[in-house]
């Protein structure tokens, strides 16, 4: 895609009075133009003044307009996910131009005691300076139908942070999620679960087995939901279950999955793919708590609406972007994928009430203490990606105009198609309801 296309996303001003200030100086001639003055040594008459100042301001007007575009634009103060301020974002967009993260909302699962994750932007840029190396070594090079760039270096960077004992991971593929976890903390155990062991991969081609990793794969198999955890951990010396992290990707209902793992006493879950509504082949927390009442939640199925008109045509620029008529089903619905529960590889598909989806985003609530989706690492007009959807994403790591920051931390030497494969990846801690 052409870089023309994109335009410079505007982040919302951290102060307000600074913005206000900003937008003073930016009209600062216009209440100048009403104040007389006087030209020393000069006498001329009222009218040819008139004319004369009447000139002027014309032409000052034709050269602001032509600066701005022929469009004054307003400050915004808030937070773009909000649903007033992206109202309002939404009805000065350009239709379909530009990447405008979050203008169409990243809903945000709400939790019990409002806790977020220590890390802070700062460490995501130091710890990407410090993956690129590592993820230039593995195995895998062509990762096709696995994880690209931004899922590998998010899964690394949360597990490194967390340094548990034990890493569970529920879907291998060809092993290159086990080799990651291996790079973040090599010394801690690997326990993976796939119906198909790695192993029978490197037939074909490249892929890794961990010789240290306790497999349930091939004809060893047993689904997640179904291993005796108890059993398992008091095998491997382990009894403190908030040093385990588990790592699902393995395209199941989300709802299910945690609520197996909550059953388990684990509390650190990763989720590879938490797919946005109206994608994916799976249910997911993302879907389940994109609703009205939550920040960046909920949906118009109005055909002639302003959400309706943009979605159309972000559709011309990203792969993944949603229109209504994807989006919403009979009566309106739009939870899930069009008000079905994707699950097993899209092997089953129900019909769920939204009555039961919104009970659903209750009960998150109340087990969840942190839920954090992982940012994309750059913006597309650095990384040419052309997948996902922008307006349906948290701001970029490295945001579009940090051309020079890209290319430090030698991101550009990487192929363009290691950036297609970003799914909102999700970290959540998760404890007992307490209600």
């Amino acid at each position: 895609m052409q870089e023309s296309v994109l335009s410079s996303r505007r982040a919302p001003p951290e102060d307000c009075a600074a913005a206000a200030a900003a937008a003073a100086e930016d009209d600062a001639d216009e209440p100048k133009s009403r104040r007389s003055a006087s030209f020393p040594g000069a006498r001329i008459s009222a009218a040819a003044a008139a004319a004369f100042f009447g000139l002027f301001f014309f032409l000052l007007l034709v050269l602001v307009f032509a600066a701005r575009g022929a469009q004054p634009r307003p400050v915004f103060c808030g937070s773009p996910y909000d649903a007033l301020t992206r109202s309002a974002l939404l009805v000065r967009r350009l239709d379909g131009l530009a990447s405008d993260f979050g203008s169409l909302g990243v809903p945000w699962c709400r939790s019990k005691q409002g806790k977020t994750v220590e890390w802070t932007t700062n460490d995501l840029l130091k710890g990407l300076e410090e993956f690129l190396p590592v993820y230039e070594t593995r195995p895998i090079k062509n990762n096709m139908y696995g994880m690209g760039f931004d899922h590998s270096f998010g899964l690394w960077f949360m597990v490194r942070w967390l340094k548990p004992d034990l890493m569970i991971e529920s879907g291998a593929f060809k092993g290159h999620s086990t080799w990651v976890l291996r790079q973040a903390v090599p010394e801690a155990r690997i326990i993976s679960l796939s119906p198909r062991h790695p192993e029978k991969y490197l037939k074909k081609g490249p892929a890794y087995v961990d010789k240290n990793c306790t497999y349930f794969a091939g004809k060893d198999f047993v689904d997640f939901g179904s291993v005796d955890w108890a059993k398992v951990m008091d095998k491997h010396g382990i009894s403190d279950l908030s040093q385990v992290v588990v790592f699902f990707d393995d395209h199941q209902n989300e709802l299910k999955r945690l609520k197996q793992a909550l059953k388990a006493g684990f509390q650190n879950l990763i989720f590879e793919d938490n797919y946005d509504t109206g994608t994916g082949d799976h249910y997911s927390l993302r879907q389940i708590c994109d609703q009205s009442y939550i920040r960046g939640g909920g949906h118009s199925c109005f055909i002639d609406s302003d959400e309706a008109r943009i979605r159309s045509k972000r559709k011309k620029f990203w792969e993944k972007a949603v229109d209504i008529e994807e989006l919403c089903g009979k009566g309106d619905a739009w939870w899930g994928v069009r008000g079905y529960v994707r699950d097993n590889f899209n092997h089953s598909n129900k019909a769920i009430p939204y009555e039961e989806h919104f009970e659903n985003s209750r009960f998150l609530e109340s087990v969840l203490d942190v839920y954090w989706e992982l940012p994309p690492v750059a913006g597309p007009s650095l990384t040419h990606q052309t997948r996902y959807d922008p307006a349906r994403a948290p701001n970029p790591i490295i945001e579009d105009g940090q051309y020079g920051l890209f290319q430090r931390l030698g991101l550009g030497r990487l192929e363009t198609s290691v950036f297609n494969g970003y799914t909102q990846m999700l970290y959540v801690q998760i404890s007992p309801s307490t209600s």
